[in-house]
């Protein structure tokens, strides 16, 4: 069998803060094959973003953090290189798309600026080389006049546009692995599944393995081969994204399912919501992190901290299907 591209062995990511140290990412393991996309959901705070952070190389070893495990790209050890080592990666072999594009633009500089300082840096590009290909890059992206547009500056584009150029900068270079945390946060709906819906085309022709993080289920749903929950920094449950959504195993990712709004609903109906609040990952409670919250907890859950097992961390998990909402 092909070795996956990605692979993430007991992956723990820690804070030192003033109050004391949060464990933001516990233990997580995953692998990802070329061309495969998975959705990594779960509220916010459930560690979602740290961990694509970590995966990236962004976050690493500091007088604040603290990274264990280990993250290989094609074999390569993202954590076992130096910040050089990392920066050469970034672009060529892994990228990211963050939730707000205008923390990845620079204001002052034109929008083809920022395309071609990547290809002349990573691939020697001449000037006039670069700026071909730039307009070339935001034509692919579905920007209107690309060359019009190379010659704007970010504050002149639309949000979704802006977005869009940040997707054509993250593949300029055409890298093995994308990382897309939120990428449609701050856009109208309809800006939204444009978006997905590029990210989607563009990794299936590009043959591109893409992590998806979202909070929101819909996201994932039809756009993902499988999908991992997080809750507190842990995996609670992986598997295949249909499966995920018609049989949760977990009780916190059917009660995510279940909260999501139904076009048969009734009228002015209230959504089911998952009571309590997320824990303090400052001062975890022991055992399931999700206990405290879940419907189906028994002493066990509140004293034993469950393992990953047959891709679902819960002693007593869920046999029933739902039915997938509309």
């Amino acid at each position: 069998m092909t070795a996956p591209l990605l692979e993430v062995d007991d992956l723990r990511t820690r804070f030192l803060t003033p109050r004391g140290p949060m464990q933001a990412v516990d233990g997580v393991s995953l692998t990802l094959a070329a061309g495969e996309t998975i959705g990594i959901v779960g509220e916010s705070g459930s560690g979602k973003s740290v961990l694509g952070r970590t995966i990236m190389g962004l976050i690493t070893n500091g007088p604040t953090t603290s990274v264990t495990g280990s993250v290989r790209l094609d074999g390569v050890d993202i954590h076992g290189l130096t910040a050089k080592g990392r920066r050469a990666l970034w672009g060529t072999r892994i990228a990211m798309v963050f939730q707000d594009p205008m923390t990845s633009l620079n204001p002052t500089k034109l929008v083809g600026t920022h395309l071609t300082e990547s290809l002349r840096f990573h691939r020697g590009l001449s000037r006039g080389a670069a700026a071909t290909r730039a307009v070339e890059l935001l034509k692919q992206v579905g920007i209107p006049e690309p060359e019009r547009r190379a010659g704007q500056y970010p504050h002149e584009l639309s949000g979704g546009m802006r977005q869009r150029v940040v997707i054509a900068m993250a593949l300029a270079c055409d890298p093995q692995l994308l990382i897309a945390d939120e990428p449609t946060t701050a856009l109208d709906v309809t800006v939204q599944k444009q978006i997905l819906d590029l990210l989607q085309s563009l990794a299936e022709r590009l043959r591109m393995a893409t992590i998806l993080i979202s909070h929101d289920l819909g996201t994932v749903s039809g756009r993902t081969d499988r999908v991992a929950v997080m809750y507190a920094g842990r995996m609670v449950e992986t598997g295949e994204t249909g499966r995920i959504f018609a049989q949760p195993r977990h009780p916190y990712s059917g009660a995510l399912i279940e909260s999501i709004p139904r076009l048969d609903a009734a009228t002015h109906s209230l959504l089911p919501a998952i009571v309590g609040q997320p824990p303090n990952m400052l001062n975890p409670p022991a055992g399931c992190r999700f206990a405290p919250r879940c419907a189906f907890a028994q002493d066990k859950c509140r004293t034993e901290s469950p393992e990953l097992v047959d891709d679902v961390a819960c002693h007593f998990p869920l046999t029933h299907a739902l039915e997938v909402p509309a």
